[in-house]
């Protein structure tokens, strides 16, 4: 394990080259591990007839059944954890925006990996000892803040806690204490400029932020040339990938190649299936994405759909590392919009705006009319942008929409909108609201 450590962080490829043998081990005793410890996953198991002691192959997987977000709700709060609350130092929690939050724990042995595996992501992602980390997630609940906090200061680095908020004060404290590093969503960071911007302040020139560590939202190709433009080029953006669910922040993450987020698959077996009927799909199919933990304690799950759609690839990376690639995560199968027939992703739109030359300020709004489907996107333009013709703002608007009905199949109600009118989140951004069930 120092070897490991030593390699990590010195940045040096990661070499594991994991057998089936391996993996087929891990895999039977964690199961075996769970229907001994964990009543809840024993009754699931015992239901579908599966007896986790008779896995022999790596196919034998497939007999397993998935675990759900749906699950965890309901034996929450503790039902599928596998020790009791006395061997327990840790426990997070989903906001439970949509019902009781999902909730995990973590045993010293998990917080102990649970480092290492962030240690590995933020190495890959240009982290070094010498690194001023500001980390501006939300501490408390969410596993985002502590989890980057714990992973970057075992590396070395010198940690900023200043989480979210007074987005001034970020700046000053960037100002003053060197910052090199941000930890925060796509969307925040991009405000984070935009603010500096507006204190006079040139993020290009004037701050020292050269590394992006950003997560909790999905960073498109396009999210990132953003970035480099409000930044500057000689910024590193790479996005790293987690859930609470599975550990948090560190279960994947980009290398300074940007080909795909390298897995740490000697603690997570992963599998591409159809969304649809979960048949297991070969190396290279988009599906979604599922996850089996190899080595928790207090919270292993076993193939838990992680509603994420991806790429899973083996292609060699010429960073040297032989993990396991995942694509960045294309949407959602459970975010995913089904408008008068045609299967469309926020992923999509955010594409054509910076595509476009438009901000990544946006708000999909899609209804129900005379039993038809409506889609609305407002869209915040730019300072530069902005005009107060009402010929030349629907025209903007009308080359929009054509640029989204060649993407997405169908064409939209574009709105442009003033700057500064799209409400700022410090979090996860809001980009959908779904009035349709209303009408149910």
């Amino acid at each position: 394990k120092i070897e490991m450590n030593r390699l990590f962080l010195s940045r040096k490829p990661y070499d594991i080259k994991a057998s089936e043998a391996r993996f087929v081990a891990a895999m039977r005793e964690n199961a075996i591990y769970q229907y001994e410890h964990c009543p809840d996953y024993k009754r699931i198991l015992d239901e579908a007839g599966f007896d986790p002691s008779k896995i022999k192959t790596l196919s034998d997987i497939q007999y397993i059944p998935y675990t759900t977000k749906a699950d965890i709700r309901d034996t929450y709060p503790f039902g599928l954890f596998a020790v009791p609350k006395e061997e327990l130092v840790r426990i997070h929690a989903s906001s439970g925006t949509t019902g009781k939050p999902t909730v995990v724990g973590y045993t010293k042995r998990d917080l102990a990996m649970w480092t290492e595996c962030v240690s590995r992501v933020a190495a890959m992602g240009g982290a070094t000892k010498e690194d001023v980390a500001q980390i501006c997630f939300g501490y408390g609940m969410f596993t985002g803040a502590l989890g980057l906090h714990f992973g970057l200061e075992n590396i070395g680095a010198t940690i900023v806690p200043s989480s979210t908020g007074n987005s001034e004060k970020q700046i000053m404290y960037m100002q003053d204490f060197g910052t090199t590093l941000l930890v925060a969503t796509p969307s925040y960071a991009l405000r984070l400029a935009e603010v500096a911007l507006q204190m006079g302040i040139d993020p290009k020139k004037d701050l020292n932020v050269k590394i992006g560590l950003v997560g909790s939202e999905l960073l498109t190709e396009a999210m990132r040339t953003e970035m480099h433009k409000l930044w500057g080029d000689q910024m590193i953006v790479t996005s790293n990938y987690g859930m609470s669910e599975l550990m948090g922040p560190g279960v994947s993450g980009e290398c300074l190649e940007h080909c795909g987020m390298h897995i740490n698959e000697d603690h997570f077996l992963a599998e591409i299936i159809d969304p649809e009927t979960g048949e297991v799909l070969p190396e290279g199919s988009k599906g979604e994405l599922v996850f089996t933990s190899l080595d928790k304690e207090a919270f292993p799950l076993l193939r838990y759909r992680t509603r994420d759609i991806c790429v899973l690839s083996r292609k060699k990376c010429s960073c040297g590392r032989t993990l396991i690639k995942m694509s960045k995560p294309m949407g959602r199968s459970d975010d995913m919009m089904i408008i008068r027939g045609v299967n469309v992703f926020p992923s999509q739109i955010e594409t054509v705006l910076l595509k476009e030359g438009y901000s990544p300020n946006y708000l999909i709004e899609v209804d129900r009319k005379n039993n038809t489907d409506t889609l609305d996107v407002s869209v915040e333009l730019t300072p530069e942008q902005f005009t107060d013709t009402v010929k030349g703002i629907s025209e903007q608007e009308r080359a929009l929409a054509d640029a989204m009905r060649t993407m997405l199949g169908i064409g939209p109600k574009v709105h442009l909108v003033p700057p500064k009118s799209i409400t700022r989140s410090e979090g996860k951004a809001v980009r959908v609201i779904d009035r349709r069930k209303l009408h149910d």
